[in-house]
């Protein structure tokens, strides 16, 4: 399992990278690993307005459907149209080309409240 040291991580397996005031959000590589190969990443809204917690998309895989959350509360600004198009980047780059939404941040200091990468390694340990 890959962890990105610069990022944040909420106990549902979203990571956060904060880049000024707006975070880049996807799912981790234990998430990816888990759900298997990736064939399908629903919509999300630019525009939309997020509570940390609500539904950002969801995600199919050979194996299941997994409900992906937003970790951070703010207004989706960006929407990697290229995951859409291409879900396996999840698998292959999950951290990199595979990031699913950029969140404008309401509220910067909830990104405190998410799991340092140290934090989710222990979270995580099998």
């Amino acid at each position: 399992m890959k962890i990105q040291e610069d990022a944040r991580y909420a106990k549902s397996d979203e990571w956060v990278r904060v880049e000024g005031q707006v975070a880049v959000v996807g799912i981790s590589d234990y998430a990816q690993e888990k759900l298997g190969d990736i064939v399908f990443v629903g919509d999300i809204a630019v525009g939309s307005e997020l509570k940390a917690g609500d539904l950002l998309t969801s995600v199919e895989s050979v194996k299941a459907a997994s409900d992906i959350y937003s970790p951070v509360s703010g207004k989706v600004v960006e929407v990697n149209s290229e995951v859409v198009a291409k879900p396996e980047l999840v698998n292959s780059d999950a951290f990199g080309a595979g990031w699913l939404a950029k969140i404008e941040l309401s509220n910067p200091a909830e990104v405190n409240s998410l799991m340092s990468a140290a934090e989710y390694a222990e979270y995580r340990k099998d």
